[in-house]
């Protein structure tokens, strides 16, 4: 049996963004990689210093990179449907919608927030949309999301054609 892809999801996209770590988020992890691999080697001199550099400073790099892989996307067709990560939402059962600025994003996400909720947070990606749900059948009351641009995905979850 193949695996079977889901038609829905690549065609009709009406905004695509990943959520990937910006440069300026790259150079302390990678020091640190770097650092660490320099500490092993001054633990356990018998190794030689390539060996942890070429282990720490790889593991650094594909952990920045999975960070980044989350995607945030709004497809249109017969369907249309939210998509955060790999977690996806018909827009029939989006209710309110709400641009967070970056001060708001916080409370909400902490001492304000549900813990039922569906959040997907980057911290380096300020602002965020809540999307209320009107499914009865959801336990989820809302999806909390960081994008980079709150205020087209919102105009696209209001649009739902």
């Amino acid at each position: 049996m193949g695996d079977t892809v889901n038609t829905a999801v690549t065609s009709g996209i009406r905004h695509s963004e990943r959520l990937y770590v910006p440069w300026w988020g790259w150079p302390l992890p990678m020091l640190g990689a770097i650092l660490l691999g320099v500490e092993i080697h001054l633990g356990y001199p018998s190794i030689p210093m390539w060996i942890p550099l070429a282990v720490a400073v790889p593991v650094m790099a594909a952990l920045l990179l999975s960070l980044g892989r989350s995607r945030v996307r709004v497809t249109g067709g017969d369907e249309p449907e939210l998509w955060v990560g790999d977690a996806h939402l018909p827009l029939r059962f989006a209710g309110t919608v709400e641009v967070l600025g970056t001060a708001a994003k916080r409370p909400a996400m902490g001492r304000d927030g549900d813990p039922a909720a569906f959040v997907l947070h980057r911290g380096w990606v300020g602002p965020a949309v809540r999307v209320e749900l009107t499914d009865p059948d959801d336990p989820t009351p809302y999806w909390l999301f960081s994008t980079r641009r709150p205020e087209r995905v919102a105009e696209l979850l209001r649009a739902r054609s």
